[in-house]
């Protein structure tokens, strides 16, 4: 497929360019006629047939009287207030470039025709980049990166313009894309809870594991709000702490039965007969606690088995057996 062939730049611009690097002499008097005639011939060359054709040969002369009477290029004005745009300005760059015609068209109307809106346009676009760009130098870390792809700015133009390789380029990009979805999935997380008052909705967030900056951001409180719901979920997870604690020391105790003060005769003579029928079966301390714990007898005495199995007689003995 053959590509389309470029289209010319447009007339009035190519020549309010040649106009700008004319003198004043060069439109005065007799050597008018002289520039209009070079002019237009320069100009045949840039795709438009300017010597020949009355229309775009009268634009030039139109141009040509105008920049006599004003006493200098067009373009002058036109790049000035290029340069005094901010950022702030640019942010919608139709509204800034017809702010732009309107202060300059005030000298010179021709800029107000509808036909040269999108080149000024595209001026102003092209202004907005490189303050963009500008801006992003001056940012550290990957922050200029993260201005530029916020800015929908074109991929090679952000790894041209900050010097990047494409893999830096990839790895902002995710990280960008993880924080967006991010984003959204703390907008469902709050539907969720739509209504509902507000340290409930943090609440829902926080044990949802959504960073308190982005909670601040996307739940609309304040950050009295935020800690003390924090302060709240704290005091919970303590009490359920301690709760959990309690309920792991009242398994261990039940696991390893009685203590040996509180196990009476009768029980004390059971339980040793009990462990020496199983050390019978084993000499294995593994294999002896395992068969010990099955037959739920205290772990006190399994202790006193496997460690001292002598002091089994002493306490048979001193229980009456």
């Amino acid at each position: 497929m053959t590509e389309a062939p470029a289209q010319p730049r447009p007339l009035w611009l190519l020549i309010e360019e040649k106009i700008a690097g004319l003198s004043s002499s060069d439109v005065e008097g007799a050597s008018l006629e002289k520039t209009v005639k070079r002019v237009a011939g320069e100009l045949d060359g840039t795709g438009h047939n300017v010597s020949r054709a009355g229309g775009n040969l009268l634009q030039l002369r139109w141009a040509l009287a105008a920049r006599q009477k004003v006493g200098k290029p067009m373009l002058q004005d036109i790049k000035q207030a290029i340069e005094a745009l901010t950022l702030e300005d640019v942010a919608d760059p139709y509204a800034a470039t017809m702010k732009l015609i309107g202060s300059v068209g005030q000298v010179w109307p021709a800029l107000k025709d509808a036909d040269r809106r999108k080149d000024v346009l595209c001026m102003v676009e092209a202004a907005k980049l490189d303050l963009l760009v500008k801006k992003a130098k001056s940012l550290e870390g990957d922050q200029g990166i993260r201005l530029l792809i916020e800015q929908e700015v074109a991929s090679d133009t952000i790894v041209k313009s900050l010097g990047i390789t494409d893999e830096k380029l990839a790895e902002v990009n995710a990280a960008v894309e993880a924080e967006r979805a991010e984003r959204e999935r703390v907008k469902g997380l709050l539907k969720e809870v739509d209504g509902k008052p507000d340290a409930e909705r943090i609440k829902h967030l926080l044990t949802s594991n959504v960073k308190e900056a982005l909670v601040l951001e996307l739940a609309g409180v304040d950050q009295r709000v935020v800690s003390d719901v924090k302060a709240s979920l704290q005091e919970e997870l303590e009490a359920q702490r301690k709760k959990e604690e309690e309920e792991a020391a009242r398994k261990k105790a039940e696991a390893e039965g009685p203590s040996l003060d509180s196990i009476s005769n009768d029980d004390m003579l059971e339980h040793i007969e009990a462990i020496r029928e199983i050390m019978g079966f084993s000499d294995k301390e593994a294999e002896i606690r395992q068969m010990c714990e099955q037959s739920q007898l205290p772990k006190c005495l399994v202790d006193i088995a496997v460690s001292d199995p002598d002091k089994l007689d002493e306490l048979e003995k001193k229980a009456g057996g």
